[in-house]
């Protein structure tokens, strides 16, 4: 099944809109905070499209994310109890949220580098952080820092492979996206 040769080319039309680049600002704010999907997913072919663009798409995800990330703080930090413990009860995320913490404890405001960087969850800690009082200054710096230098890599990658890059992609889109949907069957399964 090519469902996801049509996704690629959907996305890849929408990255072309006008108002693509609001868009990606709105769904990085929103995956800083509560958001399951990723902004690279939009970056990414926005990129691919305008790759003259790849640095204004890259600081305008950072600066998205980031403030987002000082929304999911201040959430975690004032409206823990009342509003976020409710969510990540009702959505089964209780042992993540705990993992969260025990990181935070051991790691300090490495693990928001660290989550700012790497596909875990970033939204867990931005109100993680929150939640246990964190210094605000550090984390937005770590914040900063972690997520500027992911989506610059992003950004940098695509452009630089550029419509080689983005042939290869197209070639073997539906392999990998249903490789993509193994991995997570089988991470759901393994974590249960």
């Amino acid at each position: 099944m090519k469902i996801f040769s049509s996704l690629y080319q959907w996305t890849l039309r929408w990255a072309e809109h006008q108002f693509a680049p609001r868009f990606l600002a709105v769904l990085t704010f929103a995956e800083s905070i509560f958001f399951p999907i990723p902004p690279d997913v939009l970056l990414a072919p926005m990129v691919l499209a305008k790759p003259q663009k790849a640095w204004y798409y890259a600081s305008l995800t950072t600066i998205a994310s980031i403030l987002g990330g000082a929304v999911g703080y201040w959430l975690g930090y004032m409206m823990f109890e009342p509003w976020i413990q409710p969510i990540i009860t009702e959505f089964g995320y209780q042992d993540r949220f705990n993992i969260a913490i025990n990181w935070f404890n051991d790691w300090g405001v490495w693990v928001v580098f660290i989550a700012g960087f790497s596909p875990i969850p970033y939204k867990l800690f931005t109100v993680s952080a929150g939640f246990l009082h964190m210094a605000f200054l550090p984390f937005f710096i770590a914040s900063a820092i972690g997520r500027g230098m992911r989506f610059f890599l992003v950004a940098g990658l695509i452009k630089w492979g550029g419509s080689a890059m983005e042939q290869k992609i197209r070639q073997w889109v539906d392999v990998l996206g249903w490789g993509f949907v193994g991995v997570i069957v089988v991470g759901y399964f393994a974590l249960r």
